[in-house]
C-alpha cells in the first residue's frame, strides 16, 4: 500500500499519493468513450477546403496546417479602452499577444497517438518555428503550446489540432519551473531536469521507453494516475534548440508513449498535452529544460479523477493510484496502436 506525500520539485509543491483508495466504492459519473469519426467531415471548420466561422477558407493542406485562432483569447484586436480598475493593487491591462490553431494532419480522425514518427517530428518542428516567430514579437514573452484531447477535456472541435497562447506575461506553471530550476542550478550547480531524468532512469520503475536522445516516464511526483513526461536527455531551454537527432528521438518517444496510453483501453485516450518551454521575454534561460506533459484524465477506463476540495479548494493534488503501478501497466503494452495491428 502507498500512502505517503511526495515532493514535486519542478512546481515546488506537495502531492499526496493514497493508492489504496482507488478501491474505494464509487457510485459517481463515468466519461464517455470517443467514438471513431470519419478521415472528412464537410461541416467540420478545421478540415481541409472548409470554410471556417470567420468566413476564410481553409488550405487543402497534406500535412500540417497553421492558422490564427477565429475565436482569440490575446491579440492584436484586443481593446485598448478598458475599464478603470477597482483599486491600484488590481490592475488590469489590454490582452495584447497571438493566438494559432495547429492541425495536426487533413485526416479528421487521425489522432497524434496515430501519426508516424516522421510525421510528429514535422509537427515538431512546425512548434519550434511557431516558437521562434511568435517568440521574436517585442509584445510575446511566453509561447505556450497545448492540445486539449477529448471531449471530458472539453476540446471545442475533434479533428485532431492543437493551440498555441503567446502572450505578454509567462504564464504560472512556467513560472515556477523556471525559478525552480534556476535555484536548483544556483544551490547545486547541477539542473534540475537532468537530475529528475537521472533518478528516474537509476530507479527505473517508472519509465516507459528510452532511446539514445530522448526518454518517456511516468514521474515520481506525477499528479495523474496517468500523467506522462517526455523529455530529451540534452538540455534545450525550448523545442527551438532541438538538433536533428533530438527531433527525430523525442518524436519517437513522445509517439510510443502516446500509443501505450490508447493501447490501454484500446480507445483514444483523452488528454491535456503541454509543452513546457522558457519564456520569450529575453531572460536567460539556459537551466531550463523543455519537456512534453501529458495528462490524461482518467484512472479507470471511463472513470474521471474529478479535481475537488484538495486540488481546488486547497491548491494540492491527491493522486489516487500510484506512479510505479501505472508505468508497469503501460510499460509492457506494444507500440504499435491498437487500430494498426
Amino acid at each position: 500500500m502507498v500512502w505517503e506525500e511526495r515532493w514535486n520539485p519542478l512546481r515546488q509543491e506537495w502531492m499526496i499519493v493514497a493508492a489504496h483508495r482507488n478501491n474505494r466504492p464509487w457510485q459517481g459519473g463515468q466519461a464517455p468513450v470517443q467514438s471513431d469519426a470519419p478521415a472528412y467531415l464537410p461541416d467540420c471548420y478545421l478540415c481541409p477546403r472548409n470554410t471556417r466561422v470567420s468566413g476564410h477558407t481553409n488550405a487543402d493542406y497534406p500535412d500540417v496546417f497553421v492558422f490564427d485562432n477565429d475565436h482569440p483569447c490575446v491579440g492584436p484586436l484586443a481593446p485598448t479602452e478598458l475599464a478603470p480598475p477597482p483599486a491600484d493593487f488590481m490592475p488590469n491591462r489590454r490582452a495584447d499577444g497571438i493566438a494559432r490553431v495547429v492541425c495536426y494532419s487533413p485526416n479528421h480522425s487521425e489522432t497524434l497517438a496515430e501519426l508516424s514518427a516522421a510525421q510528429i517530428e514535422v509537427l515538431m518542428r512546425t512548434w519550434a518555428e511557431q516558437y521562434r516567430e511568435l517568440g521574436a514579437r517585442p509584445e510575446v514573452n511566453h509561447v505556450l503550446t497545448f492540445e486539449n484531447k477529448g471531449e471530458v477535456i472539453g476540446v471545442s472541435n475533434p479533428h485532431p489540432h492543437c493551440q498555441i497562447y503567446a502572450t505578454n506575461f509567462v504564464f504560472k506553471v512556467t513560472e515556477v519551473e523556471v525559478a525552480a530550476s534556476r535555484a536548483h542550478h544556483e544551490s547545486t550547480g547541477r539542473y534540475l531536469m537532468e537530475d529528475i531524468l537521472a533518478a528516474e532512469l537509476q530507479d527505473g520503475r517508472r519509465i516507459l521507453a528510452q532511446n539514445d536522445g530522448a526518454v518517456a516516464f511516468i514521474p515520481y511526483f506525477g499528479r495523474w494516475a496517468y500523467e506522462l513526461f517526455v523529455a530529451p536527455r540534452a538540455r534545450r531551454a525550448s523545442i527551438a534548440e532541438f538538433s536533428d537527432a533530438d527531433f527525430a528521438d523525442t518524436a519517437e518517444m513522445l509517439r510510443q508513449a502516446l500509443v501505450k496510453l490508447d493501447n490501454l483501453w484500446q480507445m483514444p485516450m483523452p488528454y491535456l498535452l503541454t509543452l513546457h518551454q522558457a519564456p520569450t521575454d529575453g531572460g536567460d534561460y539556459g537551466d531550463y529544460h523543455f519537456y512534453f506533459q501529458v495528462m490524461p484524465p482518467l484512472r479507470g477506463p471511463n472513470l474521471l479523477k474529478y479535481l475537488a476540495g484538495p486540488e481546488i479548494g486547497g491548491g494540492n493534488f491527491l493522486s489516487d493510484t500510484c506512479p510505479e503501478d501505472k508505468a508497469a501497466e503501460l510499460r509492457d503494452l506494444p507500440v504499435v496502436h491498437y487500430k494498426h495491428i
